[in-house]
C-alpha cells in the first residue's frame, strides 16, 4: 500500500522490506491481507442540466433526494435522451463509489454487497455499472435478482443546485440470508450509508443491513456510517442519533448533515458533539476544508508542530498529530481535532461535487485498513503498542482525504480513474512536507 507524501521510516509499507533476519524466519509465510466490506444500493448515476420548468413537469422538489416510480423514470429518461440532455452516465451509489475509490487508492481488495441483475445485456445499466467499477472491487458476493438495478438522476439547474430522482428498481431487495457472516467478521470495516434505511413495502435492504451491522458489532469490526443527505436525517434526527450511538464507530458527514443530526451549524462543534456517540468523525465542509475528530489516550497524545488554530473550540488542533483510538481503549481519553483547508485552495473550477465526500472517506478507510494490514503482518511492531484504529495521525489523514477528494472535484466522474501520484507534479509538494 502506498500513501502520498514523505515517508522516512523503514517499517512503513511494504512490510516485505522489514529486517532481513525476520524475512528469513518467515520466508514460507504469506502476507495476510486486509479488506473492507460495503453495502450499497447498486445504481447508475445519470447527470443532466435542467431548468425549474423541467423539475416542475416531473413534480420533482428542487434540491431534494426523492424516489420516483418506473413510469416517471421511463418518461424522464426518454425526455432527457430525446433532447440530448444527458451529460454523463456513471456507475454510482455512495458506498459503491467509496469501495471503488478505496480499491484505486489502495490498489487492494474491497467487497461490495448488494444486488445485481441476473441477466445482463450489453449497454444496459447493469453492464455500465460493471464496466465502471475497479477490478479490485470483489463483486462475487452480489445477490442476483431478476430485474433492473437502480438509476439515480442527478439534475443540475442553472444555479448549480442538485436534485436527485431515484428509480429503485430492485436495488433494495438484498436479503438478510445473502449476508456472509464470516466475510463481515474478517473485514477491517463495514461501511454503510443512511440511504439503506429508506425502504418500504417488501424491500429487505434495511433488514439485511441491520443483520450485517449486528455481525460487525458482535465481532468488534468498526461500523462506518456515511449520512448521505440532510433531508433523510432531518426526518427523525433522534432516531439517527440513537442508531449511531448504539451501532456506529466512525461517522462521515458534511456540515449540513452534521447540523441535521447534532443541531450544530459549526462543523467543528458538530464533530465534537458526534464524539458523544462514536470514536472517529470525518466532517467535510466544502470550501472550509475537512475536519476530523477522535479520541486518544493521554499517554499517547502528540502535540502539533503547526500553529494552534482559533475556532469554536480554542486551540482545537493541539493534539492533531495523535493517532485515533477507540474511546473504550483509552484509560484517560482526551479529544483530538484536526482541520485541513482544501488542497491548493481547491480547484480553479469545480466540475462536479458529487462523490467528493465519498472519495475523502475512501482515503480514511485506506489508512484504517493499512493499520490492520500492518498489525496482521508485523504484530510485534512498536507501532502497535498503542491500540490505535488508524495508521497515521489525524493531521496526515486529513491531508490525504483532502488530496483525494480534489481529484474528484476536477473531473466529472465521482470515481477515480487512477491512484494519486507518489510525488506531486505541482509546486505544492510542500503541502506534504510540512
Amino acid at each position: 500500500m502506498k500513501f502520498p507524501g514523505r515517508r522516512r521510516h523503514k517499517h512503513y509499507f511494504p512490510v516485505e522490506a522489514k529486517d532481513p533476519l525476520t524475512n528469513q524466519l518467515n520466508a514460507t509465510e504469506r502476507l495476510q491481507r486486509s479488506y473492507i466490506t460495503g453495502i450499497d444500493q447498486i445504481v447508475v448515476d445519470i447527470e443532466a442540466k435542467v431548468d425549474q420548468a423541467f423539475l416542475d413537469e416531473f413534480q420533482l422538489r428542487r434540491g431534494m433526494s426523492q424516489v420516483i416510480d418506473s413510469d416517471i423514470t421511463n418518461a424522464l429518461y426518454d425526455r432527457l435522451k430525446l433532447n440530448n440532455m444527458v451529460d454523463y452516465e456513471f456507475a454510482g451509489g455512495t458506498i459503491g463509489n467509496t469501495m471503488h475509490n478505496y480499491s484505486v487508492l489502495a490498489d487492494d481488495r474491497s467487497v461490495l454487497l448488494g444486488v445485481m441483475s441476473e441477466n445482463i445485456k450489453i449497454g444496459s445499466y447493469a453492464y455500465r455499472f460493471l464496466c465502471n467499477t475497479s477490478s479490485r472491487v470483489d463483486l462475487d458476493y452480489l445477490q442476483p435478482v431478476d430485474g433492473p438495478i437502480g438509476r439515480c438522476f442527478t439534475l443540475i439547474d442553472e444555479t448549480g443546485e442538485r436534485t436527485f430522482a431515484i428509480s429503485a428498481g430492485l436495488m433494495n431487495h438484498l436479503k438478510p440470508e445473502s449476508i456472509d457472516k464470516h466475510l463481515i467478521e474478517q473485514s477491517s470495516a463495514l461501511v454503510i450509508s443512511a440511504y439503506l434505511m429508506r425502504t418500504q413495502g417488501d424491500e429487505t435492504m434495511t433488514e439485511a443491513t441491520l443483520q450485517a451491522v449486528k455481525h460487525a458489532n458482535d465481532a468488534g469490526v468498526p461500523v462506518v456510517l456515511t449520512l448521505g443527505t440532510k433531508f433523510l436525517i432531518e426526518q427523525d434526527p433522534t432516531w439517527w442519533a440513537n442508531f449511531v450511538n448504539e451501532h456506529v464507530d466512525i461517522l462521515a458527514m458534511n456540515e449540513e448533515e452534521g447540523l441535521a443530526i447534532t443541531g450544530f451549524e459549526d462543523p467543528l462543534l458538530a464533530a465534537d458533539k458526534a464524539l458523544d456517540w462514536v470514536d472517529l468523525v470525518i466532517c467535510t465542509a466544502g470550501e472550509k476544508g475537512l475536519f476530523m475528530a477522535g479520541y486518544v489516550d493521554e499517554s499517547f497524545k502528540r502535540a502539533t508542530e503547526y500553529p494552534l488554530l482559533p475556532g469554536a473550540i480554542a486551540d482545537f488542533n493541539r493534539y492533531e498529530f495523535s493517532r485515533a483510538m477507540k474511546k473504550s481503549d483509552c484509560e484517560n481519553p482526551i479529544k483530538a481535532y484536526s482541520h485541513t483547508a482544501p488542497f491548493m485552495g481547491g480547484p480553479d473550477s469545480i466540475k462536479n461535487t458529487n462523490g467528493a465526500g465519498d472519495c475523502a472517506l475512501a482515503a480514511v478507510l485506506h489508512d484504517l485498513s493499512a493499520n490492520v494490514y500492518h498489525k496482521l503482518n508485523v504484530a510485534n511492531s512498536a507501532k502497535h503498542e498503542q491500540k490505535a484504529i488508524t495508521y497515521s495521525s489525524l493531521a496526515q489523514i486529513s491531508k490525504y482525504a483532502n488530496r483525494a477528494s480534489y481529484e474528484v472535484l476536477v473531473q466529472h466522474s465521482p470515481r477515480l480513474s487512477r491512484g494519486l501520484p507518489e510525488r506531486e507534479d505541482c509546486l505544492e509538494q510542500v503541502y506534504w512536507d510540512q
